[in-house]
């Protein structure tokens, strides 16, 4: 199926090229998620080319998942008002279960549909509002069948976890440090494309209902700070040399360029850790993006096939990548192949 996920304010025409690149953004968010999904956190590269092969399509997921830790994961909610888990509970504890076991080939992980309530939310109340946002999150996450993922990350049960013991809510997250934070940022930005004071104010204070802490903050204003550039019409590539010559974030004191020369098997896992934290998550998404600026679908197969938290990494590639070139650029299979459409994304306008 074609998915329309971004409809633009009526000054930008559909054939512009902004467009383009700010539906790519969306897609590319989705596909890159989607296609690292069946093989999510396997850091057993071996393991993961023994059960799937070499992935560049999409795949249904499949138990057991050989190289699965989430029986160590455990959540207890302290009354009704944190129980997220539901029917998934009973997963939770087993060995081999796949995180995303009930998902289909081209649907998304819970981030990613999370992501949906973020975007009707800016739609109907054309701006972000934080707190319209949190009633539509708890909601969602409290009522039983929204979604079939078996696995909810560590942030989400914290904040269900604090939120039940009455804490307010913005003040439910606890600091964080994972790279699927950075995920919820991306529809942000793209929805004040035009405004970046405000995608950054917005973006920041999301990113922190969930994520909270300076370690955080320095990673998505990186990735704001690129998507900005880009959609400003800057190259992926000098956008990101630019800013590692001037070295304006921490996350970018590494020698990229004897870097680029290396095997990805080599710079991802021995030099950059494949785990989701985003000290070595977020310079490995920078890696890949340097070094595949102009070939998405090469850059989105590798970091596939690199294990780890590759769909988290997915999103935030794929979002680069199509912010870049634009929706044009993903290969037809990719776009129509994926499940669920997210909601078109209602651009402001600026005056």
């Amino acid at each position: 199926m074609v998915i329309t996920l971004v409809m633009l304010h009526a000054t930008i025409d559909k054939d512009d090229k902004m467009y383009s690149k700010l539906k790519g953004t969306i897609y590319g968010l989705c596909i890159g998620d989607a296609l690292a999904m069946p093989v999510h956190w396997y850091y057993n590269r071996q393991a993961l080319e023994a059960d799937y092969g070499r992935v560049t399509d999409y795949l249904p997921p499949r138990n057991p998942h050989s190289d699965s830790i989430l029986w160590r994961s455990n959540y207890r909610a302290p009354n009704s008002k944190g129980e997220i888990l539901h029917d998934q509970a009973q997963y939770w504890g087993q060995r081999g279960i796949h995180y995303h076991q009930f998902l289909t080939a081209g649907e998304n992980t819970l981030n990613v549909k999370i992501c949906r309530l973020l975007i009707e939310s800016m739609n109907q109340t054309g701006a972000y509002d934080a707190d319209d946002f949190v009633r539509r999150y708890i909601e969602f996450m409290t009522t039983p069948g929204n979604h079939q993922d078996t696995y909810i990350e560590e942030c989400h049960r914290n904040f269900f976890a604090n939120n039940a013991r009455g804490r307010p809510t913005h003040k439910c997250g606890v600091q964080e440090k994972h790279i699927g934070g950075l995920v919820g940022i991306l529809p942000v930005v793209a929805f004040y494309f035009n405004r970046p004071d405000k995608a950054r104010e917005a973006a920041l204070a999301h990113l922190a209902l969930t994520h909270p802490g300076r370690k955080m903050e320095t990673a998505g204003s990186l990735v704001i700070d690129l998507l900005l550039e880009v959609f400003n019409g800057i190259p992926l590539k000098k956008a990101i040399v630019a800013k590692i010559d001037r070295q304006t974030n921490p996350f970018l004191g590494h020698p990229f360029g004897k870097l680029l020369s290396q095997p990805d098997d080599w710079v991802i896992g021995p030099r950059f850790s494949t785990a989701c934290y985003v000290e070595d998550s977020v310079p490995a998404v920078v890696y890949l993006a340097l070094k595949y600026h102009d070939d998405p679908q090469t850059a989105l197969i590798a970091n596939t096939n690199l294990g780890g938290d590759n769909a988290a990494r997915g999103a935030l590639l794929g979002a680069l990548l199509g912010a870049s070139h634009g929706i044009e650029k993903f290969p037809d299979r990719w776009v129509q192949g994926l499940l669920e459409p997210l909601p078109d994304l209602n651009i402001p306008d600026c005056s």
